[in-house]
């Protein structure tokens, strides 16, 4: 199991370089045929300015084109960058993770595979993270994608995440970022989490910054995201809700939940009480039944909790362990 919360096959390919670089970049990428190579080169051009060692990570996320053999072409040619291939679409979250644990730098930067983030960014990505810094995040400010189906539902969910989570970024679904390897690797990456790193960086008393970055209408192909990943997005804040607030008290959590249900028991009980001698014994016996499900209910949320603690327990006092079936081949 890798980072990403999931069971997933890959084979990488990378090559083995004595000294670890300075800083690594991570790149998902989907069907991402015409675009890959010149970002390979993009990418080239702004890490030359650096001044540092340097690696390319791609993550072909399972692309059925022909994306994994131009970066194998790539790799052949290059021997700072390495390529993680997926047997099959995992989802951007388990990309950025899998990358994550492949890189070998201490400083870290994502970004997206379609032209759209702009790698000239970079430097100063890193400059500011030199600041000391341990997250900096790219803001699209004056963002290239269709307003209806892309922006309006960003800007809420932006508003919506600073809400809930007390960490307030204009631009979370921005992939272009730069982080401290000490700090991402602390980070477990699962579901659609990988727009919730700041707020998951927290628990890591991680400093974060924000930057304004360059963004480009889309050139090639078409984006795999739409409308419809909304649902998906809202359930995680929940998550991201429970584990910046309560990862640490399942009990209280849960507890939270069942006090709503309790209310609605005693007062349906008090209900039946009064019923039981005014009224027919038919609408006794019903009120003292939903009293006693709302009870049930709420007993069973406060049993919840407590398995969580019980859970979290046990968690913290066993031997972590790597699992899944990864496959490294050496160029």
């Amino acid at each position: 199991m890798g980072r990403s919360g999931g069971l997933y096959r890959a084979v990488v390919v990378e090559e083995i370089v004595k000294e670890n670089p300075a800083i690594s970049i991570v790149v998902p990428v989907y069907n991402e045929e015409e675009s890959v190579d010149l970002l390979y080169h993009k990418i080239r051009d702004a890490c030359s300015l650096l001044g540092a060692s340097y690696e390319m990570i791609f993550v072909d996320d399972g692309s059925r084109d022909r994306t994994f053999e131009i970066l194998a072409n790539i790799h052949k040619k290059d021997p700072f960058v390495k390529v993680v291939r997926f047997r099959k679409n995992f989802g951007q979250t388990a990309a950025m993770a899998a990358g994550f644990e492949h890189a070998n730098g201490e400083l870290i930067v994502s970004m997206d595979g379609d032209l759209q983030n702009d790698p000239a960014d970079i430097p100063k990505l890193l400059a500011k993270l030199r600041e000391g810094y341990d997250v900096v995040c790219g803001w699209r400010k004056d963002r290239k994608d269709k307003l209806i189906s892309r922006r309006i539902p960003s800007m809420a969910a932006n508003w919506l995440i600073g809400r809930v989570t007390g960490v307030h970024i204009h631009d979370n679904g921005c992939s272009l970022k730069a982080y401290r390897a000490s700090t991402i690797k602390k980070v477990v990456l699962y579901g659609e989490m990988h727009r919730f790193i700041p707020a998951m960086a927290t628990l890591t008393d991680a400093r974060i910054a924000e930057i304004v970055v360059n963004h480009h209408p889309r050139r090639f192909g078409t984006s795999k995201y739409g409308i419809g990943r909304v649902w998906r997005v809202a359930l995680d804040i929940v998550t991201i809700k429970m584990l910046s607030g309560f990862s640490s008290r399942p009990a209280l959590w849960f507890g939270l939940f069942s006090f709503p249900w309790l209310v609605l028991a005693i007062t349906a009980l008090l209900a039946a009480i009064n019923l039981y001698y005014d009224s027919p014994l038919s609408e006794w016996f019903v009120t003292f039944t939903v009293s006693f499900l709302f009870l049930f209910l709420a007993a069973h949320l406060v049993a919840l909790g407590m398995i969580g603690e019980l859970f979290m327990r046990a968690a913290d006092s066993t031997p972590k362990k790597t699992l899944g079936s990864i496959t490294v081949l050496e160029a």
